[in-house]
């Protein structure tokens, strides 16, 4: 490990880590190595339900004093879930430290989950599941998984469905939790000024206290499905086109390499290959964009782009014209090295913020219990070649590899 993080392993498993950086702002997050994939059947969305319920009530405090506690001091307490984690992070001025510390283990350790505020909390979760069916442009990316993995865990939504969260029961709840926030999974990671020797005895003092059955997370993964070109009809206001495929995860050599070619194909940049060749050149897609997302043992790559459709032909043609370029012709030096540069002070920038810097440590120490400093990561980064990007262009982007997703406005 190298010496710009310290590490430690409390007594019941917990993993810790902590960089010190001069900074008013402190922020720390406890990761829980348990997603929506880890849900038996009949549980869909009880992973994401409990992250609510978090914030409910635990054996001393009830939701007033939980969500007063930091944010009466000018801090914020925050949760969300992934398909393959659950996190519960704050960010406060950095002499609050051990106030965040505490009411993190607090929820974490202690909830009681009320039944009544289950039941309010249900109707929260179903609402926001309206709202997300409300947005095409978000609900053709989970209906893509879906169709991608089919059965298998990482085909399920985050937030399960209106009918698997209405079943949900208290007992659902704390079934989960029993089988899953074991402290030999967790992380809790930490960015700001507190010094070594101080933040260790915090974490000492309110996370070493509480124990759980340890064990390995089982997690199976997908086969393959074959491919699908799925064209729906639905009231939009214009065409959703989501075309990808399964590719590999985060423990594959291939996940930088896979990295570096979403973001020169359609990355945040104004500038990325397909935002420049199709909507600049052609205003034809007001959003375009690729994306890698690495899951354990198991990734997706995938290109998406909005368009009215007497343009849609037009646009997919010129994507898969671009594929088809990615395929058979390497990337020139200048190129190369353009889309590493680019890549790079995403990154750097990136770093800059405190949150994504300590999300960052905490997910690098729970997938690899190891991180990688930036030096090394951007050393690695330098070594893709062209050939790198032609050979997993052609392994997982080919257009003749890629399924499609499309929602077709009626008129």
């Amino acid at each position: 490990m190298s010496a710009e993080f310290h590490t430690f392993t409390l007594p019941n498993g917990i993993r810790v880590i902590h960089k010190v950086v001069p900074r008013a702002a402190s922020h720390v997050a406890l990761v829980v190595n348990a997603g929506s994939r880890d849900e038996r059947p009949g549980e869909a969305g009880v992973a994401h339900f409990i992250e609510h319920c978090l914030f409910k009530g635990t054996e001393k405090r009830k939701t007033f004093h939980i969500l007063n506690r930091l944010e009466r001091v000018g801090g914020e307490l925050n949760a969300y879930t992934t398909k393959e984690e659950t996190w519960v992070s704050a960010s406060f001025l950095e002499r609050e430290l051990s106030r965040a510390v505490e009411l993190i283990a607090d929820i974490v350790f202690n909830s009681t989950f009320p039944e009544k505020e289950i039941a309010k909390e249900r109707d929260v979760i179903l609402d926001e599941i309206a709202s997300i069916q409300d947005n095409p442009s978000d609900v053709i990316f989970d209906e893509f998984e879906e169709r991608l993995f089919g059965a298998h865990p990482l085909g399920r939504t985050i937030l399960g469905t209106p009918d698997s969260v209405k079943a949900l029961s208290r007992d659902d709840i704390k079934g989960f939790v029993e089988r899953n926030y074991r402290p030999d999974e967790m992380v809790f990671a930490s960015v700001g000024a507190t010094p070594f020797k101080k933040f260790k005895k915090i974490c000492e003092k309110y996370l070493g206290e509480f124990k759980g059955d340890s064990g390995v997370v089982k997690r199976v993964a997908p086969k393959p499905v074959a491919l699908f070109n799925e064209r729906v009809e639905q009231d939009t206001h214009q065409v959703h086109h989501l075309l990808g495929g399964v590719t590999v995860g985060a423990d594959h050599k291939d996940k930088l390499p896979l990295t570096l070619l979403a973001n020169y194909l359609g990355g945040p940049a104004m500038n990325c290959r397909l935002s420049m060749n199709i909507r600049e050149k052609y205003g034809m897609a007001y959003h375009i964009e690729a994306g890698y997302s690495p899951y354990q043992d198991s990734g997706v790559f995938s290109i998406y782009f909005g368009t009215d459709r007497r343009f849609h032909n037009k646009v997919e043609k010129l994507v898969n014209k671009e594929l088809k370029l990615m395929c058979s012709t390497k990337l020139t030096t200048r190129q190369l090295h353009d889309a590493k540069k680019q890549l790079i002070g995403q990154i750097a920038l990136n770093q800059d913020s405190g949150t994504a810097m300590m999300s960052g440590l905490a997910k690098s120490y729970l997938l690899y219990n190891k991180v990688q400093p930036l030096a090394d990561f951007f050393k690695a980064i330098e070594s893709i070649t062209s050939e790198d990007i032609l050979r997993v262009s052609n392994e997982f982007i080919s257009p003749e590899k890629m399924s499609h997703l499309v929602y077709l406005d009626r008129s």
